[in-house]
């Protein structure tokens, strides 16, 4: 193949990663799926998970850990505006754990449904991120 796919990666705070890739696998709300070069046009919201680039197609894949956001496909490229990456050779799975323990507890002493409700997202993406590193 010698098209390649721009890929840019941007957090609310930078430009995370702009690069020229092979294919992009993108964890989507509805489930996930590949992004090619000449790929239709389409947007999809991101649920917690991980994020695999191909440079090559017969090479490994830069695996990162998105927690949410949104993917835009267009004839420029994949865009994806993400809530937080990972990189995950980073993560402490000691410390991860210990911050599950915490959020837990968190939610039980939670005042209202309001703070349960943000306590119980954060959850959810901490323990997607370590079912991932389990697996």
């Amino acid at each position: 193949m010698t098209d390649t796919l721009h890929i840019e990666i941007v957090s609310p705070e930078r430009l995370l990663k702009s690069a020229e890739t092979a294919m992009v696998v993108v964890p989507g709300s509805d489930g996930d799926f590949g992004v090619l070069p000449n790929h239709a046009p389409f947007m999809s919201t991101l649920r917690p998970g991980v994020l695999e680039i191909f440079d090559d197609e017969a090479g490994a894949a830069e695996r990162l850990f998105v927690k949410g956001g949104l993917a835009q496909v267009s004839p420029d490229g994949l865009t994806l505006l993400a809530e937080e990456v990972i990189d995950l050779s980073s993560v402490d799975t000691g410390d991860l754990a210990s911050q599950i323990k915490d959020m837990q507890e968190d939610i039980e002493d939670a005042k209202d449904d309001v703070e349960r409700a943000g306590y119980e997202k954060e959850l959810a993406w901490m323990t997607a991120l370590q079912d991932v590193l389990a697996a």
